[in-house]
């Protein structure tokens, strides 16, 4: 196309079909861990507080950010916490220990406040049980105060909190990190599998139309990963519908081309993950496959975090609020790439967390609240990936990224197809030190398809992390040519004429 030198190639079918995108794809977390919750959430003192003490700036963004699903309430801190104390009267609920954290837990904040402001919001709640000091019985009161109508303990104890009708959430996480052992009441492999069977039967009971969330491995590198989710499937496959993977991605821990590599990463983590599931429901003889919930994933400078041991017991210390960079912002956009190019097995993708504890959003006291580098390709992904994924296979250039990966295609990509709009986006992020030419076969599109624009986020075009306009792209022949900043994110947008 007008000899311009190409880089790497991609086509779009809007007939070749992965699957159509879950909207709890792009979901969030908030854990009572730093300033999550008190202060990012919840501040009743700040100037934009409504009458429940929700920040409103707070509430603005995470709209504006397009999440549709949050789990709460952990998390590490899940595992030792007694969802009783956050309920009814603030006047009478307990100071605890947060043992996760080492602080100081109030209690101002606990499930009725989650619930009001997951309304307000326009979030779906993704409920997680601690199965890490508690097990069968505390899981079933609170499913049963949470969606069972009335006339029973638990549910007219809800009523008497003022929440006249249930709560019906249907997304539960069984525990969390269960094999890890920073975990309070961490479990091996079999005893997991078997509490979290027991457990999910007796919730269905309660709640047949639940969705249930087996907790998997905790990273790709824990030691038991494999063993624990085909010991986890012998006793649960037939009572849960998803099993969870986590995976944090550290810049201060590899060299930048490594770090790029963190999309490669994810993607055979969650490959692996789905080749484990197939072979247990083959083994089983079951129809069901498997899906998945990443429900922890995230840049994190987690070798720069230190838990101090000699800490005062305080509340809400600010912790991991990392400032993240133009850099952090593109390995972000490449992992939601991944996730999506994965849309056939993964339903669920929580980004830890959702405000200032390694957040797109942050606060502080008295001032309005801010977007992160982070949360611009998050944004932009919610808002234009929310319909159908396409398979693209890019012809790339590879490099060798070390110990974290090996052959990682230079360019990474994903397309949705969007029929209402009639519009194809399509996803794509540089990993290499210098601008790529990508050139983009459209054919398929129709003979009238046109360039509708091209975005990207770069550190050569963009110190904010907000994306820039790349100028026009035109198609000719059925072929685009777009130009890729040096490791960038990219969104570039066609229109399909009917």
């Amino acid at each position: 196309m007008g000899g311009v030198r190409v880089d790497a190639r991609v086509a779009i079918d809007p007939d070749a079909v992965v699957a159509d995108v879950d909207p709890r794809m792009f979901g969030s977390f908030a854990e009572h861990m730093g300033r999550c919750i008190y202060g990012g959430i919840y501040d009743p003192d700040d100037p934009s507080a409504d009458a429940d003490g929700f920040r409103g700036d707070v509430i603005d963004l995470v709209r504006e950010l397009g999440v549709n699903v949050v789990r709460y309430p952990g998390g590490n801190f899940v595992s030792s916490y007694r969802w009783e104390d956050g309920v009814g009267p603030r006047t009478a609920r307990p100071n605890r220990l947060n043992l996760a954290w080492r602080c100081l837990e109030t209690n101002d904040f606990g499930l009725g406040e989650f619930m009001s402001w997951t309304r307000k919001s326009g979030v779906e709640p993704m409920m997680t049980v601690n199965l890490g000091t508690r097990g069968v019985t505390e899981a079933v009161d609170l499913i049963e105060y949470c969606n069972h109508p009335a006339n029973t303990y638990w549910s007219d104890l809800r009523r008497n909190h003022g929440f006249e009708e249930p709560h019906g959430i249907k997304l539960w996480c069984l525990g969390n990190e269960m094999d890890g052992p920073w975990q309070v009441g961490s479990k091996t492999p079999y005893e997991y599998a078997r509490l979290a069977a027991e457990t999910a039967k007796a919730m269905r009971i309660v709640d047949p139309d639940i969705e249930l969330v087996a907790a998997g491995s905790s990273n790709s590198k824990m030691p038991t990963f494999g063993q624990w989710e085909s010991e986890l499937l012998e006793h649960a496959y037939d009572h849960v519908d998803y099993v969870a993977l986590h995976h944090y991605f550290d810049p201060d821990a590899t060299s930048v081309p490594e770090f790029l590599a963190s999309g490669a990463v994810l993607e055979r983590f969650v490959d692996d993950v789905v080749a484990t599931c197939d072979h247990m429901r083959a083994r089983l003889g079951r129809k069901k496959r498997m899906r998945l919930s990443v429900d922890e994933w995230n840049v994190w400078r987690q070798s720069r975090f230190t838990e101090p041991t000699d800490r005062a017991w305080i509340e809400s210390p600010a912790l991991i609020e990392d400032d993240y960079d133009v850099t952090d912002a593109v390995v972000v956009g490449d992992l939601l790439i991944s996730l999506l190019r994965h849309a056939d097995r993964v339903s669920i993708a929580n980004q830890a967390q959702l405000v200032n504890v390694i957040a797109p959003i942050r606060t502080s006291p008295g001032k309005p609240a801010w977007r992160q580098t982070i949360f611009h390709p998050f944004a932009l992904m919610a808002a234009c990936a929310n319909q159908t994924v396409l398979h693209t296979r890019p012809q790339s250039p590879c490099y060798d990224a070390g110990d974290v990966a090996d052959e990682v295609p230079l360019v990474s990509t994903t397309a949705t197809w969007d029929p209402d709009l009639r519009a194809v986006t399509l996803f794509a992020v540089n990993r290499d030190a210098q601008q790529l030419s990508l050139s983009i076969d459209v054919k398929a599109l129709g003979e009238k398809a046109r360039a509708w624009g091209h975005e990207a986020v770069s550190s050569s075009v963009s110190t904010d992390g907000i994306p820039v306009a790349m100028g026009e792209l035109t198609v000719e022949g059925g072929e685009c040519v777009a130009r890729l900043p040096a490791q960038s994110w990219n969104m570039l947008r066609f229109a399909v004429p009917a």
